[in-house]
């Protein structure tokens, strides 16, 4: 361009300067020389204005050939800022999550982190003495006694969780992951995931480490998207099975557009430590019968097998070391982690727990359901084995017309994205979404010959969430509990006053009203 600009402006405004400036000198010579009757220029002052021409031309030449240097200089010198700046790391922010990539995309590490703080208020009977009160909690435990009689109100920080996930050298996805938060107790930090997974496999992948496999449509939807603050208390026993956070697990996933699988062995929790690891298998696989524009069906089937128990002695032969299971559970909710229901140990050589899952959207509204069983195989008993069960329905619907999301590789539900995120200036107030849930967990086993009195638990859960924008969540929920429990006398629950007369009943009915704050990243 400014070669053409000197081509067109420069040369001519220099031509006609220097021929300005020749042309009188030559014309006064041509009168003063020429005769009378008019004559041209002379022969020396035209080859003298040639050369000047010529020289001009070979300027310009030259000009041409600088500009057209330092264009070339130009453009390679952009070329290689170019290439520099995109051989730089790449950071970004997702829905407020920080993540650095290398240029080629190969790696990449993202920043996750979440805090939930719960507060709750426990509506129940006032408490009276032990001897007067049986409301009891787990089996053979004081403190419980107490809880059960008188609920902590308060406030817990359920999840502080910090860490970093991503991907290295293209094919592996990785995820380091902490938690210090708890059920009712705040502690130094304990690993919630660290995993390795390999991708390279086309639809199969390979993943080894500390993490929870896959054991159930509730299970599988992430702790920050569940409708409710906790999840039902069927699926919470059953995760506890052989999946659940911070399990030591090795696992194949495998899925495609309209369907997803799972099978993992498992061990113990990273917390836990016996003489023998338990050995577990979780398998899960789900699909969509039906996907349309506005909506779709899923259907599913799980199990959770302890095929081995974890050990509480050394295996000396004959009889060797007793494995006991022991299946309890708290009353979704965990301000207070009292568990109402408890079946106490079994000695088992072995647990299957099977489900069905189904779950349906149709625009802005949707639903979902588990039925779960779960049979115990005593070991070297003439009992009978106890069988259990348990099951919910939950459905809801965001008001602001906001879908929750549908992940394929999990098989389930995610949060709705609010379409315009709260800003007080502009009017707008993000996602609204109402919920109602029913659960029932039976622990009761009295057809064989060694009845088993767990309990039966039953909740109704109203909620009301609350969705600023990406990160921000607050839910709040309101939930009916109804406790069916009968004593088994002796001293089930401790000695003297602490266990009640036998068939006595030793549940409860009442209300908790829980708020929680969120944000996740």
């Amino acid at each position: 361009m400014l070669a053409r600009t000197l081509a067109k402006t420069v040369w001519p405004t220099v031509a006609a300067l220097l021929f300005c400036s020749a042309a009188p000198q030559a014309m006064a010579q041509a009168v003063s020389t020429a005769p009378t009757q008019g004559s041209g220029v002379s022969q020396e002052q035209a080859l003298a204005l040639s050369a000047r021409l010529d020289a001009l031309e070979r300027r310009n030449d030259e000009l041409e050939r600088e500009v057209q240097a330092l264009k070339a200089s130009t453009t390679a010198g952009d070329e290689a800022l170019k290439k520099q700046v995109a051989a730089q790391p790449k950071i970004t922010f997702n829905n407020a999550r920080p993540q650095i990539a290398s240029a080629d995309g190969q790696f990449t590490a993202a920043f996750r982190g979440v805090f939930q703080l719960d507060t709750a208020l426990y509506d129940q009977h006032s408490a009276g003495p032990l001897a007067t009160d049986y409301r009891r909690g787990s089996f053979g435990d004081a403190a419980e006694a107490d809880h059960a009689r008188d609920l902590t109100d308060g406030a817990n920080f359920r999840r502080v969780r910090i860490g970093i996930e991503g991907k290295a050298f293209g094919d592996w996805n990785y995820a380091f992951l902490y938690d210090f938060g708890g059920t009712g107790v705040e502690g130094a930090g304990q690993i919630n995931q660290a995993w390795l997974q390999y991708n390279g496999l086309g639809p199969v992948k390979v993943k080894v480490g500390a993490f929870a496999p896959l054991a159930g449509m509730d299970d599988s939807t992430s702790a920050y998207s569940t409708v409710f603050l906790e999840r039902a208390a069927i699926s919470e026993l059953t995760r506890g099975l052989a999946a659940g956070d911070g399990r030591t697990a090795v696992a194949l996933l495998a899925g495609g557009e309209r369907w997803t699988a799972s099978a993992a062995l498992s061990g113990n929790l990273v917390t836990k430590q016996g003489f023998d690891d338990q050995l577990g298998f979780v398998g899960r696989v789900a699909f969509l019968p039906w996907k349309g524009e506005n909506g779709l069906l899923h259907l599913g089937a799980n199990t959770s097998v302890i095929i081995h128990p974890s050990a509480t002695g050394p295996d000396v032969a004959p009889a060797g070391a007793a494995t006991p299971v022991r299946l309890r559970e708290r009353t979704e909710s965990r301000v207070d982690g009292t568990r109402l229901v408890d079946t106490g140990n079994i000695d088992a050589d072995r647990v299957v727990a099977w489900g069905l899952e189904a779950g349906a959207q149709f625009r802005a509204v949707t639903l979902q359901s588990e039925y779960s069983h779960i049979g115990v195989e005593r070991r070297a008993s003439a009992l009978s084995n106890p069988d259990f069960s348990g099951w919910y329905v939950q459905g809801s619907w965001t008001l602001t017309g906001e879908p929750r999301r549908y992940a394929m590789a999990s098989g389930a539900f995610d949060v709705p994205r609010p379409k315009k995120p709260f800003n007080l200036k502009t009017g707008d107030w993000g996602a609204w979404e109402i919920a109602a849930r029913y659960s029932d967990l039976d622990l009761n086993d009295t057809s064989g010959t060694s009845p088993i009195y767990g309990g039966e638990q039953q909740v109704w859960t109203l909620g009301l969430n609350w969705y600023p924008n990406a990160a921000v969540r607050f839910q709040a929920n309101f939930q009916d509990v109804s406790v069916d429990r009968l004593s088994p006398g002796g001293t089930a629950f401790g000695a003297g006053a602490l266990t009640p007369p036998a068939g006595a009943q030793v549940g409860q009915d009442f209300r908790i009203w829980s708020f929680r704050t969120q944000y996740a990243f």
